[in-house]
């Protein structure tokens, strides 16, 4: 009896060490669109400016219930270019002078060619003129291009002036955080780099369009953490100061979409619902259909509909995501459903796009979570909501 008992419980522990062992090692995806596809879709933008049709048209496209109209944007916009840095250098053009202001206005000349290096000491931030709060870097010369750069990164600014402010950071203590401030109307929008500047110029134009609207929609903010109304990166929108308008060959094209969108030296096109910019946002592109605020963030956004959008999914046009295919290992996808591992997924609901809402997964042990796919595409890299699990 006891050697029945003895190999049932081989057996038993055997078909349970089986079940484990066949959970998938990989899932494959196969979807289209790249973004959250809300707003205006850049490839869509691309797509319709190659059939002639006008930037104007285009916004009016995907936001129907707005406009496009001039609106005063000659403020100034602070553009932070190193968020919570110990350390950057800046370094001077060889043919320009600059100065260096701190908070009690004591400013100091510096030479032409000069290399700056600043730190966080304390509370202050030091450097060639001596410690301060706050730091500015201005130069004389408006051709001059300077160079800042912090670890691996690096930036190219020539238009407006540099701030370093020591700002304290929750659980890091105090940090620096490096502005460009210079003028919305134009400065600025030279250095967005969100589309390549080689497209047709009714879609530049519908992108400076957007860029500036969304930009507008920030002025009223002075963010503390960044002491900035915008970051330079994916947090708002791309920007790279004078790597846009200075690359070869095309940068002058981006540079002249800019300027066709200007009324005059103080106002500029914006995309706006009673005068007024309304909150614009874009992405590379859909996987056939704009989304809703709402099925992507969960608050109502009125103006921003549903529309076809089948340039995104067109591979003459979006060659790298109008389709795509991405392949997820079986511990990441266990790690991003929180489960010991994952046997098989369902996906629970979708939008009226046939975007992805949400996902469940299974584990080889019948537990299950559900995930909101913003979460889950975020945790196994996925380019879009748009997908499914090949065969």
């Amino acid at each position: 009896m006891k050697k029945i008992l003895v190999g049932l419980l081989v057996i038993a522990l055997s078909l349970t060490s089986s079940a484990y062992a066949e959970v998938p090692k990989s899932f494959t995806f196969v979807g289209s669109g790249y973004g959250h596809g809300v707003g205006l879709s850049q490839y869509g933008a691309k797509g319709q400016a190659l059939e002639g049709k006008s930037a104007t048209e285009i916004l009016n496209y995907y936001f129907p219930d707005a406009q496009v109209t001039p609106v005063v944007d000659s403020a100034v916009i602070s553009v932070n270019v190193a968020h919570q840095v110990t350390a950057l250098s800046i370094t001077l053009p060889a043919t320009d002078f600059a100065t260096i202001t701190n908070e009690t206005a004591v400013a100091t000349t510096l030479s032409p060619g000069a290399s700056l290096n600043f730190a966080i000491a304390g509370k202050l931030i030091t450097g060639p003129s001596g410690s301060a709060k706050t730091l500015i870097i201005k130069w004389s010369d408006p051709n001059s291009v300077l160079t800042l750069s912090y670890g691996k990164t690096l930036i190219k600014l020539n238009h407006g002036y540099i701030q370093l402010r020591s700002v304290k950071a929750a659980g890091i203590g105090y940090r620096i955080e490096a502005t460009n401030l210079l003028r919305l109307h134009d400065e600025y929008l030279y250095g967005i780099a969100e589309v390549p500047s080689s497209w047709p110029s009714a879609a530049l134009e519908s992108q400076v369009i957007a860029s500036r609207t969304y930009a507008l929609m920030r002025m009223n903010n002075l963010k503390k953490a960044c002491d900035c109304h915008v970051y330079n990166s994916k947090y708002d929108q791309a920007f790279v100061g004078y790597s846009k308008e200075g690359e070869p060959r095309y940068g002058q094209l981006w540079k002249a979409a800019v300027d066709a969108t200007a009324v005059d030296t103080e106002t500029g096109l914006a995309i706006t619902i009673d005068g007024a910019p309304i909150s614009v946002f874009f992405s590379s592109s859909s996987g056939g259909m704009t989304q809703r605020a709402i099925d992507v963030w969960g608050t109502d956004i009125p103006h921003l509909v549903n529309v076809p959008d089948p340039w995104s999914i067109d591979p003459a046009i979006n060659k790298n995501y109008a389709s795509w295919t991405k392949k997820v290992s079986q511990k990441v996808m266990a790690k991003a459903f929180g489960l010991p591992d994952i046997e098989r997924y369902e996906i629970t609901s979708r939008s009226v796009t046939n975007s992805v809402l949400t996902i469940t997964g299974f584990s080889s042990a019948g537990l299950a979570k559900t995930l909101p796919v913003a979460t889950f595409k975020t945790a196994v890299k996925l380019p879009s909501s748009w997908f499914d699990l090949l065969n």
